[in-house]
């Protein structure tokens, strides 16, 4: 294969067209990661039961570490190897490529031997308790393998898609989802495997995808080959201060998935509290819809990245400031149509996953309209984090989205079901995500005022 780089030009293409080339492929192999949650949950839903969901949905923030880090190290390299590629140096970007493996494969194994270590702590911490312990302990036993493989496959999404491939990124998600969904099937119905099964299929698509990373990152790839580091002292002194700066251009992305987890484990909590062991059966649902709406409007985000930082890199504003306006045209407009799916087929939606003779059912159908009405606020701080996290602006998007996913999305959670009741319950989370907004849009009027330079 002579050249399998995309016709992709981050500097001269038009903003749309290359948007789009980018956008497409991103967006299609995130709906097949998509298609592989939702059919994992019916799956799990009508095999194993709501209890059996419930109990994937405890371990959830696991892999949301997991992902948590590796779009940390992805998203940071691909940040600063696009600066570098933008001024010309190949060299640069390839030695920090293969220095973001190294620290993602380092981060996945400890935080797999952590969680083999001390396994009755960890599902203490995460509120497994009573009938779903059982449950919960069952799926992490198998689930952790996923490590690995899934830190590999994150940090491959963003430099394969920086390198100029992002069809190939695509048909890596696509292959991966067909595997998990196909052996989800067989190992949980023909053969009874039950959460054992559902963890195993999700070990084997993630090692499928991880070996397609590795096959690329060592045949096929174009520019962004992996290169021999040196073990001198000097050099391990440069690789500590390349991932350190990486790791701050990728916090945003850490911050967000640890976000997710913190939303899943704090409303685990109060549900629990507030409507039992069913409530967390409810809202297990949402939290095997939200990573569906979240990673459609994070395809928005992470296809603008790469033009956006390649631009900043080379000091072309107008390109910067147009591809973020583009950017969050399409995000909005992804979560309009998606809020308005959700709004009007709630309990068709719910059915897919819990029987409707189920009392989390209803539950579920109450409460999924109300949940959605976030979703455009949401599209507006993801994008926007996303922009700053491109821009080298590291600090603005790590507090916007400690705004939005811990700090008042607890705060909400905890203060609007004692003010509301059951409606507070669906309603912290689109609280959380509007009030962001509002601070986003005070700053960057404050900024624009300041420097005169805003981008909206």
């Amino acid at each position: 294969m002579n050249d399998n780089r995309d016709s992709i030009d981050f500097g001269s293409n038009n903003i749309q067209r290359l948007f789009a080339s980018i956008f497409l492929p991103t967006v299609l192999g995130m709906l097949f990661s998509m298609a592989f949650i939702v059919t994992d949950g019916i799956f799990v839903g009508h095999g194993v039961g709501s209890y059996g969901l419930a109990a994937v949905n405890l371990i959830a923030p696991i892999m949301m570490l997991i992902n948590g880090l590796g779009m940390m190290i992805g998203g940071g390299v691909s940040v600063v190897a696009a600066i570098h590629l933008s001024q010309g140096n190949t060299k640069a970007a390839r030695i920090n490529i293969t220095q973001a493996y190294g620290a993602g494969v380092t981060f996945a194994l400890l935080v797999a031997l952590v969680c083999y270590a001390f396994p009755h702590t960890v599902l203490h911490l995460l509120g497994a308790q009573g009938d779903l312990y059982g449950y919960a302990y069952e799926y992490y036993l198998w689930f952790l393998p996923t490590c690995l493989f899934s830190m590999v496959g994150n940090i491959g999404m963003f430099v394969i898609r920086l390198d100029g491939s992002p069809r190939y990124a695509m048909m890596v998600n696509i292959v991966m989802a067909i595997v998990n969904i196909v052996l989800d099937y067989v190992f949980i119905f023909p053969c009874g495997m039950g959460l054992v099964g559902a963890s195993l299929a999700t070990d084997v698509g993630g090692l499928v995808g991880m070996g397609m990373v590795v096959y690329y990152m060592l045949v096929p790839c174009k520019t962004l080959r992996l290169r021999r580091i040196k073990t001198t002292r000097t050099s391990r002194q440069l690789t500590a201060r390349n991932l350190g700066y990486m790791l701050r251009m990728g916090l945003p992305s850490l911050v967000a998935e640890i976000a997710v987890a913190v939303m899943m484990l704090t409303g685990n909590l109060m549900f629990l509290h507030y409507k039992g062991e069913d409530g967390v059966a409810a809202y297990s649902v949402i939290c095997y819809l939200f990573p569906l709406v979240y990673m459609l409007i994070f395809a928005v985000s992470q296809s603008a990245q790469p033009i956006i930082s390649f631009n900043h890199g080379a000091g072309n504003r107008e390109r910067v400031r147009n591809t973020f306006r583009f950017s969050l045209l399409i995000g909005t407009l992804c979560g309009l149509v998606v809020m308005l799916v959700f709004i009007f087929l709630p309990r068709s939606i719910v059915s897919i996953f819990i029987n409707p003779s189920e009392p989390s059912y209803t539950i579920a159908s109450y409460g999924l309209p109300i949940y959605a009405m976030g979703f455009l606020f949401m599209a507006v701080n993801v994008c926007y984090v996303g922009y700053c996290q491109s821009i080298e602006r590291a600090r603005a998007g790590v507090f916007f989205t400690m705004l939005r996913g811990i700090i008042f999305m607890v705060a909400c959670f905890v203060l609007m079901p004692v003010a509301l009741g059951d409606v507070g319950l669906w309603l912290a989370i689109p609280c959380a995500e509007g009030l962001t907004t509002l601070c986003i849009v005070g700053y960057q009027i404050a900024l624009g005022n300041k420097k005169k330079d805003g981008v909206v």
